[in-house]
Formats: C-alpha cells, structure tokens, sequence
C-alpha cells in the first residue's frame, strides 16, 4: 500500500501526526493508500508558505511568465494523463474513460486561462469632477484556499488552481479525505515544471481541522470550495471571523423537463447520460425527471430498456462496463434508503432499487416512477444513480415543479416551441439551464448556483475575475 504526504514550501513532508487516512478502491474495498493527515500547525505551515512566495509570484513575475508555468503544468499533465487517470479511477470509482477525460478537461482548463495573460483588463473611467479621471485597477486576492471535492479531483483542481495562479495569486490546496491521491500527486508536476516554491501547497487531512484552519486563518484572502451545502455552510461560518470572501459551488437537484414535441430519442439518451455519469456522483446530474403526460409512457419504456441493458463493474476491467461504484459504503446507505423511502411514500420502482451483488459499492441503476413533490426524493439531493420521474400536463406547472427546490445549480429543458423555451429561459431559478442538450459546463461559461447552490462561480471570464479585487485610483489634474 503506497504512502502519500502532503507537500508543502516545494517538498514532501513528514507529518507530525500518527493519524492516516486508508484510501479504499470503493469497487473491490482493498486497502489501495495511505495519507498521512496533516495537523493544523501543518496548515499554518502551508498557508504561510503561500503568504511568503506570494508577492514574487504576483510581483516579479509577468502575467505571461505565471501562463507559461500553467501550460506547462498541462504539458506534463499530458505525458502523465494515463497514470493520473489510473489513479482516479481506482480512488474515486469512475470508469478509466472518464477519469482520461477528466484529466484531459484539466489540460483543457489549464490552457484556456493561461489565455489570460495578456487580456485581463481593468478600467479607466471619467471622473465626476472637471480634471478628474479614475482608474480600475484589478489585483490578486493573495492566498487563495482550495478546498476540492473526491468526485472530481483533478479537473475541479485545475478549475480553481489556473485563475488564482494566472491572476497572481498563490493557492493551499486540500483534498478530500475520500480521494487525496491523484491530487497529491500534483506536488510531483509542480516540481517538474519549476515551479517557485510555496506557490502551490497540498495539504490532506480532516474538513474539522485542516479545512477549519483554511478557512478561518486570517492569512488566507479567499477560500473557494466545491462540496456539499452542509460542507459550504461550515466555511462561510468559518470564513465570517475575518469576513474573507468566499466562492462556494454546492448541492444540486437539476429537473430535466420533457415536453410533448421535444425528441424523445435524444431526451432519453441525454437524459441517461446525465443521470448515469459517474454513477450519479455529479453535482449537475439529473436528480429528478418531469415528462409530460402524452409522451411519459414512451419516455418510460424506453428509459427501461436502456437501464436493463446497462453493466456494472470495475472501471478498470475489460471490457469495460458502463457505470462503475459509489464512492463508499456510505453513500450506498445513503442511496438505498432514499430509494425506500421514495417506495414507502408511494413510488414504483421499474429497474433496480437494490445493492449490487459485488464486494465493492455498488448499487443497481434504479428507475422509479408515479412519484410527486409530496415525497422527499423530489426535494434532497440523491447523489446515486436514481431516476425518479414525475408527470405533468402544462409548461407552466412544469416550470412551477422545476423551480420549487432549495438548490438552483443546473437545469434542462427539451422542446421544439419557441415560446417554452423562452419561458424558460427568462424564469427557471437555477444558474443554467441546458435546452435540448445534456448538461455539462462549458469551460468559458460561467458556472454558478442560485439558492443554497453557492455563491460566485467558476470557469470563463467571469470565474477567472472572481480571484481579482479592485482597487480604484482617483486622478485629478
């Protein structure tokens, strides 16, 4: 069983702590690695070596020399993607194809910021005043906490990492608990590059002690996360002690709404897609489906024969299957009870609705109809490959169900009429809304939640300008 330690000031070190975390393949539960937990003292390292090398690294460094160490963190992400994404895939559960792409969207990401360089703008505007003009300046935040969720590792990694760095700002990163390795793994990549030391640090432990220190350290400018919304929750009330911004992506429960003349063929498979993706571990996957009346039988039949036909497995067999584990035990718990629950207030389950049969954490794909808002599986999140779905007769009541949840991340719509689309488009609560199309951010968009979804967001312009404060210069002559 491999040893991991986290890095910190351009090394690896030894952790004054006895705790480690056992890093678990949740496909066959073997005993995969070991972290070393940091202590809090270790954090406080971490963030001071970030404080240090932050004036260099925003100061004595151009935009165009901090892009050149991104690109080359791509670079050597590419010679690496196979071995990254092994590793992925053996901690967090997802087929090896998806772990590539994950790998290969964090190269993506890498590249696209480090586009940056020369196009970040500030402002120059008149003056209220005869002879006066301001400027607008935009600056780095300074240290920037990045606290990672274990579902994606490396491409939410990137998504944080490449605008703090390209916007001048130095970064701690903390991994989750559940799957530290491929991140820990960085600190190799950092150390290939040259990149100066203290820029970067990782630092593995407990979300109540290394993520509490992270996020209420005064030295620490900014703290962004993507997680749960308990796990946001806990860092605002952290981050309240030194009113430090935050930037938080959290829980989803994304409608897929099916109207009559949509394309029930690409609804069904999109709808699929997005429900099943990495067993339903996405922030953005279909939690809940509503089909209208005339077409939800067809939906149903053929949403089943798509789901018996699925297979289950390892994400590194051959050949490979096409949904792989839960990421524990846990949340298979979690899945499964949600699943009864549903049943125990009035739903039917079509397909699945039982543990897999394997030694690992897996659970059957499970499709579940006659369900209404009056159950709780139209209202919590899932997080599981469960497909609960709802009838209705008018867009508007469509629109009204959609928009009646706590969380406002991600939505989908399908239909061929103008008119619903628009109705959508200028009244669903949620950050995006995907039209005829399966959801999935686009890296210069700007992903970001309504509700108790988040606050702020990430990737395009507007994430890149979410590392940046202004500083406004009066200038009277």
């Amino acid at each position: 069983m491999q040893k991991l330690q986290s890095f910190i000031n351009g090394q690896y070190i030894e952790s004054a702590s006895t705790e480690t975390i056992t890093i678990l393949n949740p496909a066959t539960n073997e005993e995969i690695f070991s972290v070393q937990a940091c202590t809090r003292d270790e954090a406080k390292q971490a963030i001071q070596a970030s404080k240090a090398a932050q004036k260099a690294w925003a100061g004595a460094t151009t935009s165009a020399e901090r892009a050149d160490y991104i690109r080359k963190m791509a670079t050597e992400l590419k010679r690496r993607k196979e071995e990254f994404a092994r590793v992925i895939t053996m901690e967090q559960g997802k087929l090896f194809e998806d772990a590539l792409g994950e790998i290969n969207h964090a190269i993506t990401l890498a590249e696209y910021h480090a586009g940056w360089a020369l196009r970040m703008e500030g402002e120059a505007v008149k003056g209220d005043a005869l002879r006066e003009n301001m400027i607008i300046f935009r600056e780095p935040m300074g240290v920037v906490a990045c606290i990672l969720p274990w579902n994606f590792p490396i491409a939410v990694m990137m998504r944080k990492l490449a605008p703090a760095l390209i916007t001048g700002n130095t970064a701690v990163l903390k991994p989750s608990s559940e799957t530290p390795a491929a991140t820990l793994m960085m600190g190799e990549v950092f150390k290939a590059i040259g990149l100066p030391d203290g820029v970067v640090n990782i630092v593995p432990g407990h979300g109540n002690e290394v993520g509490d220190e992270l996020s209420s350290n005064p030295d620490v400018n900014m703290i962004t996360l993507t997680g749960s919304t308990a796990s946001g929750r806990a860092v605002m009330q952290a981050a309240a002690q030194n009113i430090t911004k935050v930037s938080l992506e959290l829980g989803g429960k994304a409608p897929s709404i099916v109207m009559n003349d949509a394309d029930v063929d690409l609804a069904v498979e999109t709808i699929f897609n997005g429900k099943f993706f990495n067993a339903g571990q996405v922030c953005t996957s279909v939690e809940r489906v509503y089909v209208q009346e005339e077409i939800a039988d067809i939906f149903v039949s053929k949403m089943t024969e798509k789901i018996c036909a699925m297979t289950i497995g390892d994400g590194l067999a051959q050949p490979a299957p096409q949904m792989g584990p839960l990421i524990n035990s846990q949340a298979v718990d979690s899945v499964d009870a949600n699943v009864k629950k549903a049943v125990s207030q009035g739903a039917k389950v079509v397909v699945g609705g039982k543990r897999g049969n394997s030694k690992g954490c897996f659970y059957q794909p499970t499709l579940l109809v006659d369900c209404n808002h009056s159950m709780d599986i139209m209202h919590q999140e899932i997080f599981g490959p469960v497909m609960p779905v709802m009838r209705f007769d008018t867009p508007e009541q469509a629109l009204a169900l959609a928009n009646d949840s706590e969380y406002g991340l991600t939505s989908v719509l399908y239909t061929s009429d103008f008119s619903t689309a628009m109705l959508f488009a200028n009244n669903i609560a949620f950050g995006e809304l995907f039209i005829n199309r399966q959801q999935g951010e686009a890296i210069n968009g700007y992903h970001a939640g309504w509700k108790k979804s988040g606050t702020g967001g990430d990737d395009g312009k507007h994430g890149m300008e979410e590392f940046q404060q202004t500083r406004t210069v009066y200038l009277k002559y």
